[in-house]
């Protein structure tokens, strides 16, 4: 079993992989004559396909034991997925690069208190891994004709271990 420990996600470290959802960035500005601040424009949302349309809904996840025991990434190639946290407890991203027959080895990164990620079109990623506690998530993602989930198990199991003190 390969043993992976998952790093801090930062918006540099998570670039090739998607897009990293926070209050953190470049382009924000005072709305509401003053008394809010918008963090505009934090991803990509992707939406394609017969019938295609973007998908508002809600997700309450339930904890993994750790180390995580990893043997299936899925992907979607019709749209990007958006998982945004509406609590500030941490979660477990888990993400591979296209390799010749299917997923690359994965990459995993554990979100700081309200980060959240955007997944783009046809990226494989692990499936939603609340740590410590249940945990709600807002999600962004395509509805539409057509079958937008692609799962790939992988031959042999990874190990997902989180940094010391993160659960």
């Amino acid at each position: 079993m390969s043993r992976i420990v998952a790093r801090p996600l930062t918006r540099e470290n998570f670039a090739e992989f998607g897009d990293v959802i926070d209050m953190g960035g470049e382009n924000h500005y005072p709305i509401n004559g003053g008394r809010a601040e918008r963090y505009h424009d934090l991803a990509t949302v992707e939406a394609q396909g017969p019938n295609a349309r973007v998908l508002i809904s809600m997700v309450r996840g339930t904890p993994y034991e750790f180390p995580l025991k990893l043997t299936m990434v899925e992907r979607h190639p019709f749209g990007s997925q958006a998982f945004i946290p509406l609590s500030p407890r941490p979660f477990l991203v888990i993400v591979c690069d296209d390799g010749d027959e299917g997923p690359g080895e994965p990459h995993a990164f554990i979100t700081a208190p309200g980060q959240g990620v955007n997944y783009p079109r046809n990226r494989w990623h692990g499936v939603l891994t609340p740590i410590g506690e249940v945990q709600d998530f807002l999600v962004v993602d395509r509805g539409g004709d057509g079958s937008n989930l692609e799962e790939c198990h992988f031959s042999h199991a990874y190990e997902i271990d989180l940094p010391d003190g993160s659960q």
